[in-house]
């Protein structure tokens, strides 16, 4: 695949991560797991299925054997144990719970937990990107912007949102706060975290999909300052001039990329 296929495929599983984590929901908030969207995030980590006993195994391939186990249940537990002690563990037979030493490891599996949860998610997260070639050269960032300008010009606006997720991939950018969320527009900008003093948003970019208009805001904005926010806001709404409007704003980002190294979280 392409590096523009393979940075898709990365904004994917992160998307999908995200999913599988919501699906879980907190302890005592009786959400459960939704299992097709954590087969599909399994089945991009590439591991092997294996079906025990009533339960959903899958091998985590590692450097020494035995390989670490997922078990596909609402905590999605990671365990460091073969599968015929995991499948002992979770899905005991009569004759197995009438032996001391295993009713001590069905009570307690703290011993082969190694994660669960949000955590186990990462893990499977990291190992589905880590099938992805992201290397790339500066004609692939190029080629982003040249389909990101093309798509504005045409009016094609699933185009333009998807150029702008590849370039906040690139950028580290996110979506906007809320005091900058603008109904019918695609926000993404630079956030900067409130340790480094007041909370500020920007550069940020700003596509309206009502009238097709890209534009940006090359400056940081303080989230504390109203003034600043409305005058974002004003920008918009289009009764405030951006900084960079239409094709020009893809070459903003084609250049802050080949600025910064793309280093994938």
């Amino acid at each position: 695949m392409s590096f523009r296929e393979n940075l898709l495929k990365k904004i994917e599983i992160d998307r999908l991560a995200r999913r599988v984590t919501a699906s879980m929901g907190p302890p005592d908030s009786g959400r459960r797991l939704d299992r097709d969207l954590g087969r599909r995030l399994l089945g991009l980590a590439g591991y092997e299925k294996l079906p025990k006993r009533d339960l959903e195994l899958y091998l985590i391939p590692g450097e020494t054997p035995p390989p670490a186990v997922l078990v596909l249940d609402n905590d999605f537990p990671i365990y460091t144990t073969t599968p015929e002690d995991v499948a002992m563990r979770k899905s005991p037979v009569v004759k197995e719970m009438v032996k001391i030493r295993n009713i001590i490891k069905i009570l307690n599996d703290k011993d082969v937990v190694a994660s669960k949860k949000g955590d186990s998610v990462e893990t499977v997260r990291l190992d589905c990107i880590a099938t992805l070639d992201l290397t790339y050269a500066s004609a692939d960032i190029e080629d982003i912007a040249k389909q990101g300008s093309a798509a504005l010009e045409n009016g094609y606006q699933e185009g333009v949102t998807e150029t702008l997720e590849l370039f906040a991939e690139l950028l580290g950018w996110a979506r906007p706060p809320a005091p900058l969320k603008v109904a019918h527009q695609i926000i993404f900008g630079e956030m900067e975290p409130a340790s480094a003093g007041d909370p500020a948003f920007g550069p940020l970019v700003l596509f309206d999909r009502v009238h097709t208009t890209l534009k940006l805001i090359d400056t940081r904005i303080p989230l504390q300052r109203k003034e600043k926010v409305q005058a974002a806001r004003a920008v918009a709404a289009g009764s405030r001039e951006a900084d960079i409007e239409g094709p020009a704003v893809f070459a903003y980002l084609k250049t802050a990329a080949l600025t910064r190294p793309y280093i994938p979280t």
